[in-house]
């Protein structure tokens, strides 16, 4: 088939660890990259956010990246770009309808959704939707402090029944839908996928201490993915480092607020010695970086689908999560780690305490990890499951590949 797939402001491009570029931009990419392997073509529309980039720049091997005049050729903020999507959506309607028509579209975010839902009308293209992110529970967990457009939701429900079919990535996320007014037939639930040969227990690891248990966190620097709480937790984890990777790159923390922020948090914790911030990693060396760890922490307020966690569990790390999104489906609770509370910096402590003294734990966790990514995660499954839902809205015969029925 040749797929369409439409991502507004998540290049699969752009470094990782920005303050709009993170799990959406590695699914894109890891998701184009395992349909093309399947045999299928690929493009991905992004905004050109740069007068230098070419309007196509190959990615690979049947996938190219098409960068959309939509706006200003300079980097906007996710929250500034609906203005844009009806350039966005006229580019897309017109280089469809004359250069390269696709079989389906799938839109990732709900800003994407409205560009594609118009172009696909116009030229008579079948559009899935995937959200990465609703505004209802952004707007639940942020109050005054959400950014979005004012209609955001608004938006979320139409795109909701408007479009041939939502792809759904949690339980949680079926269960906020529906309380949206999106009907349940609507849905078909596909998770995000793991690069399980990237991702691998066996490999090398970021040298460290081994006397010294390392907790890894990986999160953007922004409030809501809890790191504080890890910080607040640490006092009553003995042994313990806790290494936060994500934000600028090491050499701007210093000038990074929240960076900042977080450090003095640590000194008045009385753990600042064991408190790291790495700042940015390239993606490459993210698999090292889990691979040193002891356990990966993955503790936001909320999350939609929460990649790390998953990358962790391939490279045979337990996890401690919060029980919200696609982390309370991802992480088997008892199984490949520990589910707690979000915002409870008191029983994060515990657990983690728990988790830190019991070897025997860790190891049975690691193991059962590493199965429950393999199994249920490879990126080649889950593109199989997708393209099996697009070959079904688009009327196109398909058979599953051979990698994801073995």
């Amino acid at each position: 088939m040749r797929i369409a797939m439409i991502s507004e402001h998540a290049s699969p491009l752009a470094a990782l660890g920005g303050i709009d570029a993170g799990g959406q931009n590695a699914h894109v990419a890891e998701l184009a990259g395992a349909l093309a392997a399947a045999g299928h073509e690929v493009r991905v529309y992004t905004r050109r956010d740069s007068a230098d980039l070419p309007t196509v720049m190959p990615m690979g091997e049947r996938i190219d990246v098409v960068h959309v005049p939509a706006g200003p050729a300079s980097v906007l903020g996710k929250d500034e770009l609906l203005p844009h999507m009806g350039a966005f959506a006229e580019w897309l309607a017109e280089h469809w309808r004359t250069e390269w028509r696709p079989d389906v579209a799938h839109a990732h975010f709900w800003m994407s959704g409205l560009a594609a839902v118009t172009a696909g009308r116009r030229c008579d293209v079948p559009v899935l939707q995937t959200y990465h992110a609703l505004g209802s529970v952004k707007r639940r967990h942020q109050g005054s402090a959400d950014t979005s457009p004012p209609r955001r939701v608004a938006y979320e429900r139409e795109l909701g029944r408007a479009v041939d079919r939502v792809i759904v990535q949690c339980q949680d996320e079926v269960r906020e839908l529906l309380r949206l007014g999106v009907p349940r037939s609507q849905m078909t639930l596909v998770p995000s996928g793991v690069n399980v040969e990237r991702f691998s227990p066996d490999g090398p690891s970021v040298p460290r201490d081994r006397s010294v248990i390392r907790i890894l966190t990986v999160a953007r620097l922004v409030e809501r993915k809890g790191v504080e709480d890890l910080i607040r937790a640490l006092p009553g984890v003995p042994r313990a480092e806790l290494v936060v990777v994500g934000g600028p790159p090491g050499g701007d923390l210093e000038s990074d607020p929240y960076a900042r922020k977080l450090r003095r948090l640590a000194e008045t914790s009385n753990v600042g010695g064991r408190v790291v911030l790495a700042g940015a990693v390239p993606s490459h060396e993210m698999p090292q970086w889990y691979r040193s760890a002891d356990v990966l922490a993955a503790t936001p307020w909320y999350e939609p689908f929460g990649l790390t966690a998953l990358e962790a569990m391939a490279c045979g790390v337990p996890v401690v999560a919060t029980s919200v999104g696609g982390l309370a489906d991802t992480v088997v609770d008892g199984v490949t780690g520990d589910l707690v509370a979000p915002r409870d910096p008191a029983g994060l402590g515990v657990t983690l305490r728990r988790l830190v003294g019991d070897e025997v734990r860790r190891l049975s966790y690691a193991a059962a990890a590493v199965d429950r990514a393999l199994h249920s995660y490879a990126w080649p499954r889950i593109a199989d499951r997708l393209a099996q839902v697009y070959a079904s809205v688009a009327g196109v015969a398909t058979e599953p590949t051979r990698e994801a029925v073995a």
